[in-house]
């Protein structure tokens, strides 16, 4: 598809040092994006940067705390200052803990992060993009756990479906722009935080419920991601595109 080209389009991922979002930067460089890689840890970003570089992309690596509106400001103008305008926003950050309701000390701060950071980066990115008047495509990286219940994981609960509905929000506000805002809900994705427990009894038996009866693989999202990023999806707003091989479907 040649409205699938992102080549020379500056795109931030926020959330680019967990494994998803390591996978997106790569696979993003690789199509002849300029990635700016953005998180709150930054030192692993930076062995990342310069496996993009040794590649022949362009990558910068910039420090970003979505709790903190001054530090996601700051982040978005030097992004715009180092790469240019920033055309596609993946909107990945969030917080791995998952407290149940007799644990929820820290469920507070994955709200703050999953839901209201992701708003505050979205935000900026979208004044910004208002601003140089291209358009332009957020990616809201959400989850199948914000469309069903599952287990004891009732913060993310709360703060998943926060997103989705954040993505609608944002899409209905923003369409006027020619901005796209999306969502990307994955299901059982194989990463290597997750590797171990997909091993397990208890992992195979969660695969074993999903229609294919196989885990995803990280390049599974691939395409998806391509087509929210691109102009292949130019009349898309406001969708939450599922990839997760019928598990939702199965529920």
């Amino acid at each position: 598809m040649t409205n699938a080209d992102i080549a020379g389009r500056c795109v931030l991922i926020a959330g680019a040092f967990t494994d998803l979002g390591r996978h997106f930067a790569l696979t993003l460089a690789e199509a002849g994006a300029k990635v700016a890689l953005a998180g709150r840890r930054i030192e692993g970003g930076k062995k990342l940067a310069n496996q993009i570089r040794e590649n022949g992309g362009e990558a910068m690596v910039v420090r970003m705390d979505p709790a903190r509106a001054q530090s996601v400001t700051s982040a978005v103008a030097l992004v715009e200052r180092e790469l240019g305008a920033i055309r596609i926003l993946v909107n990945g950050a969030s917080v791995t803990t998952k407290p149940s309701v007799e644990g929820t000390d820290q469920g507070s701060n994955l709200v703050d992060v999953d839901v209201t950071g992701a708003w505050r980066v979205a935000q900026a990115v979208a004044q910004r993009m208002r601003e140089h008047g291209q358009g332009g495509s957020i990616i809201n990286i959400a989850s199948i756990t914000g469309m069903r219940a599952t287990g004891t994981i009732s913060s993310l609960l709360a703060a998943r479906p926060g997103l989705i509905q954040l993505t609608s929000a944002m899409a209905l506000e923003l369409a006027r722009y020619d901005i796209r805002v999306n969502a990307l809900a994955p299901g059982y994705i194989e990463t290597e935080a997750s590797r171990e427990f997909f091993a397990s009894q208890v992992g195979q038996e969660v695969i074993s419920r999903i229609p294919q009866r196989r885990v995803g693989q990280t390049e599974d999202l691939d395409g998806p991601l391509m087509l929210l990023a691109s102009d292949a999806s130019r009349f898309m707003t406001g969708s939450v595109l599922v990839v997760d091989g019928g598990a939702l479907v199965s529920s």
